[in-house]
């Protein structure tokens, strides 16, 4: 069979079986009388082997070594192949989300567009200095896509600039937002579901509040405690049991017990807030100063409920306790 009829009937161009042919990888095994290259069958099968080869993504080289060695075992170079590829879809799926965020900034010209990337490389920079520059530009000068924000304070470890982050966050006022955030209480990492509550926390609205009201059900306690004092701070009583379990606990309990107070807006409210705390104090705990932390809480506590606990508590065993609560009771009275 003559080069034409090969390169019609497989696919491969006459100047890349010529080529394969200087590479000492398909040789036609004979030429006619006028001098032409004729390929036999086996000439023919050897080019759809190479073919197939190249379609895993070897060089023309492996290829060689793979269909004439004999020895040759393809194990490691399909391993390798493998590594090679994942990082060529790692690199596009990091370009692809690049695209996308210069998309979502809705850039009117290149000038925008060259903003924009220089924000997202900022963002990603390893000085700290230069992130929290970012993210306080990023505000005013060039609103960065809410995708990235969502990711650089779910990734970020400096106290300073995660706050920086989150204030930008809120400042962007995009509705897409908490749900990108909410994606963060899902990781199986603990320090990003705390930063994800902490930055719902900063962000009003209903769609938050009800971001929040799930993360009190996270089986970390600092998790928790985030969203019970946001909520605490927004007036929903479902964080009450975790504010108490953090004036337990000894964890911003002085946070816990103002976020307490703060919920106690009406009878039923006080109340019930208050028998929370005299429920703890009779059954919950014996440590002395958890059970001293608990009668301060009682302090911002109005009501009839937690006036007659501190009558009671004021006669308790524990000095301390005695002592803290008959103090209050004056403060009180003096109300």
């Amino acid at each position: 069979m003559l080069i034409g009829e090969v390169s019609r009937r497989s696919g491969v161009s006459a100047r890349m079986l010529r080529h394969y042919e200087s590479l000492g990888l398909v040789r036609p095994s004979g030429r006619t009388g006028s001098g032409y290259r004729e390929y036999s069958g086996d000439d023919i099968r050897r080019i759809f082997h190479v073919e197939s080869l190249r379609s895993l993504g070897l060089s023309l080289r492996e290829i060689g070594r793979a269909l004439d060695d004999p020895g040759f075992t393809p194990a490691a170079l399909v391993a390798d192949l493998i590594r090679q590829a994942r990082d060529r879809i790692a690199a596009e799926t990091e370009l692809l989300t690049w695209l996308r965020r210069v998309d979502a900034a809705e850039p009117a010209g290149w000038k925008d567009v060259l903003q924009t990337v220089a924000l997202l490389q900022a963002l990603g920079a390893q000085s700290a200095g230069v992130r929290q520059r970012a993210a306080l530009s990023s505000a005013d000068e060039v609103p960065a896509p809410v995708g990235a924000l969502v990711e650089a304070v779910l990734g970020e470890t400096e106290p300073n600039v995660a706050g920086a982050l989150r204030w930008a966050l809120a400042r962007s006022g995009e509705a897409a937002g908490p749900a990108l955030l909410a994606r963060g209480l899902g990781s199986p990492v603990i320090a990003v579901r705390e930063r994800a509550v902490r930055s719902l926390a900063e962000i009003p609205g209903a769609e938050t509040t009800a971001r929040l009201r799930d993360a009190l059900a996270d089986p970390d306690v600092t998790v928790r405690g985030h969203a019970a004092l946001a909520l605490g701070t927004r007036g929903v009583f479902d964080a009450v049991p975790t504010l108490i379990d953090m004036i337990v606990a000894g964890r911003n309990d002085t946070d816990a017990a103002d976020a307490l107070g703060m919920l106690a807006i009406d009878a039923v409210t006080t109340d019930q807030i208050a028998a929370g705390l005299v429920d703890r104090l009779a059954h919950g705990t014996t440590d002395a100063a958890a059970r001293g932390r608990l009668t301060q809480a009682l302090a911002d506590i109005p009501g009839s409920t937690a006036s007659r606990a501190l009558v009671e508590l004021s006669h308790d065993e524990d000095r301390a306790v005695a002592l803290t609560a008959a103090y209050l009771l004056r403060l009180r009275d003096m109300r």
